[in-house]
This record gives C-alpha cells, structure tokens and sequence, in this order.
C-alpha cells in the first residue's frame, strides 16, 4: 500500500511493480496506473499483464518509468 490510497498488485525485490488485470484489451488508463506505481515508488521498471488472452505472451507489456 502507498500512503496516499493506491494500491499496488504486486512488487518484487523492490525492483519491478507488477499489475496484475483480466480484462478484454488493456486500455490506456492501465498504462497511466502503472506509470502511477512507478512515480510513486521510484521503481524504474513495471510489468503489466492481461491473463484474459490466448497465449499469455500476448498479454505482457514491459513499462519503464
């Protein structure tokens, strides 16, 4: 948890904040939340991943702040 309400899905080592969604299409407001995370971490690099695709690949986006 972060002091101002956010709430992170996961982060790991303290070098990689991981958001976790299941949702038809990531959007860009996902992109925003994460870059949030980041900001508000000093955490250089995110992973944002849909499980709701075929092949998992497809639904991992690499985000660097």
């Amino acid at each position: 948890n972060l002091d101002c309400g956010y709430r992170l899905d996961l982060v790991v080592a303290d070098a990689l904040v991981l958001e976790l969604k299941a949702c038809e299409r990531l959007e860009p407001i996902h992109k925003a939340q994460i870059l949030t995370y980041l900001k508000l971490t000093g955490i250089k690099y995110g992973l944002l991943i849909n499980f709701n695709v075929p092949v998992l690949k497809e639904g991992i986006r690499r985000i660097a702040n």
